[in-house]
């Protein structure tokens, strides 16, 4: 199941030794599903985390799934060729339409589903610089390769916006939805269900490798530190941790993300202040003892050394 879930942005780094570091061209949807050997013929699988909550995994980002009395909420909605997919595997559990959707944040894998959904009359929710940068064109700069996001259509961009915080009362129990600035991109969401003490921080947090941070569309290092961060203060220790790639996990996973990123953080700030440029942060391997549990540091460096240069 683990290699089924595995994240876009993480299979990215498979690739990083047979391509050049940066290519101008960008790749179509088509070719990133053959890149990746993606396919949308694969199935949903699911994992029930409480009665009326749970997570589907498919292609792209993971689904929390709250069902319930008032309808069906969900938060990312991966692509529209999943989208029949995913209702199937909601009505299996007893759930309708979709009523809500709310996107982390306007990554493609996380969000295009908003294609499908929006049309068919799902409310879609979003931080208010994710509805913004879905109203643009814009390349997302993987460091091997780059796939340009298209202008969603009307139909699918988010009618429901926030700033910093706002709340549902939806099946049951108080839904909150916080945005702490700039990290994996500027619009990020945790959507944190407090009847099931859970939260989905969406791409943020990456459990399947090294995260990637969207440096080139204002994504920064220690604005992903300090999001994790700000959502670690007001969960608890036996919170269930969705994240945006790879298995539900717990608080002391996100609490040792944190760290590994703080020490990876100021070890390239150092080299940075010694005068290091991109090559030399590279072969000072500054993520050495983490590279055996979160894979492929390479894009992981680049970023985060961009992030801090800009």
């Amino acid at each position: 199941m683990f290699k089924k879930i595995l994240g876009f942005f993480v299979l990215a780094t498979a690739v990083l030794a047979a391509v050049p570091s940066h290519s101008d061209d960008t790749l179509s949807l088509d070719e990133m599903m053959a890149a990746f050997d993606w396919s949308f013929d694969a199935e949903i699988e699911v994992e029930t985390i409480a009665d009326g909550f749970y997570v589907l995994f498919g292609v792209g980002g993971n689904i929390a799934v709250s069902i319930g009395s008032q309808g069906v909420l969900v938060v990312d909605d991966q692509f529209p060729q999943m989208i029949p997919k995913i209702n199937a595997a909601i009505a299996e559990l007893g759930g309708g339409e979709i009523d809500f959707a709310v996107n982390t944040h306007w990554h493609f894998d996380h969000a295009e589903g908003n294609l499908a959904l929006g049309p068919e009359g799902t409310w879609l929710v979003s931080q208010a610089n994710s509805r913004d940068m879905m109203m643009g064109e814009h390349v997302i700069n993987l460091v091997a390769l780059s796939y340009k996001q298209q202008v969603y259509p009307a139909a699918a961009l988010p009618v429901i916006t926030f700033d910093d915080r706002m709340q549902f009362h939806f099946n049951g129990e108080q839904i909150e939805l916080l945005h702490f600035g700039p990290a994996h991109t500027t619009g990020d969401t945790a959507v944190i269900f407090r009847g099931r003490n859970a939260v989905h921080l969406g791409d943020v947090f990456n459990n399947s490798g090294f995260p990637f941070i969207d440096a080139d569309n204002g994504g920064e290092i220690n604005g992903v530190i300090s999001f994790c961060e700000a959502v670690l203060a007001v969960i608890d220790t036996d919170t269930v941790v969705i994240p945006g790639h790879g298995p539900v996990t717990d608080y002391a996973t996100l609490s040792a993300y944190i760290d590994m990123l703080k020490m990876v953080r100021d070890r390239i700030v150092k080299l940075i202040d010694n005068g290091a440029d991109l090559d030399a942060v590279i072969a000072a391997k500054p993520t050495a003892e983490y590279d055996e549990t979160y894979g492929d540091p390479l894009m992981l460096i680049n970023r985060a050394y961009t992030s801090l240069t800009n």
